[in-house]
């Protein structure tokens, strides 16, 4: 039995579902995402209400049911309110700046790292005196934004004893000891 999956979705005023076969289109004010399911499960909408049906219990079926019940809650949250994501970069002499869709990046490395955003997502850099460079990724698609925070955090691993690298905000590290002096 899965309960994400039996569970309904309910659309918010602004937003609007189209169903066509496989593909589901969700438009809002954020932005229009589309997404293909598979034509086994049937999608019903009634009275701004949309639940996902599926045809039998088998392992398969019970696997994708809570999937596309939660993936196409997703796209409704997105182009209704949005996603957002923080990264700081800790370090010293870290810097961030965003020139339209391109990031460039200081991570103490010899060169700057410049890195093409994708555009659905709105990128915004931020430093302040005395703190942390924060990078600010703002989208509608929940995956979009979390494949391009992934790919900007594995640039600077977090490392462990100094607590150096890139983080999203409010990360708590498991932080090591180092060594210590012999007697």
């Amino acid at each position: 039995m899965s309960r994400i999956g039996k569970k309904p979705i309910t659309i918010p005023s602004g937003v609007e579902v189209n169903i066509n076969g496989g593909s589901v289109t969700v438009k809002g004010s954020k932005g229009t995402l589309a997404r293909e399911i598979d034509t086994d499960f049937t999608l019903a909408l009634e009275d701004g209400v949309l639940t996902v049906q599926r045809p039998t219990e088998q392992k398969r079926h019970k696997a994708l049911h809570g999937l596309y019940r939660s993936l196409l809650n997703n796209m409704v949250e997105g182009v209704s309110e949005g996603y957002k994501k923080e990264l700081e970069l800790v370090g010293v002499g870290y810097k961030a700046a965003v020139q339209g869709q391109i990031l460039e990046l200081n991570l103490g490395y010899s060169h700057n790292i410049f890195m093409e955003v994708p555009k659905e997502v709105k990128a915004s850099a931020e430093t302040q005196k005395g703190k942390n460079p924060i990078v600010t990724l703002e989208s509608a698609d929940k995956e979009l934004i979390g494949e391009v925070s992934a790919k900007i955090r594995s640039l600077r691993k977090i490392e462990p004893y100094k607590g150096k690298g890139i983080r999203f905000v409010g990360e708590i590290i498991r932080r090591k000891a180092g060594k210590t002096a012999a007697k």
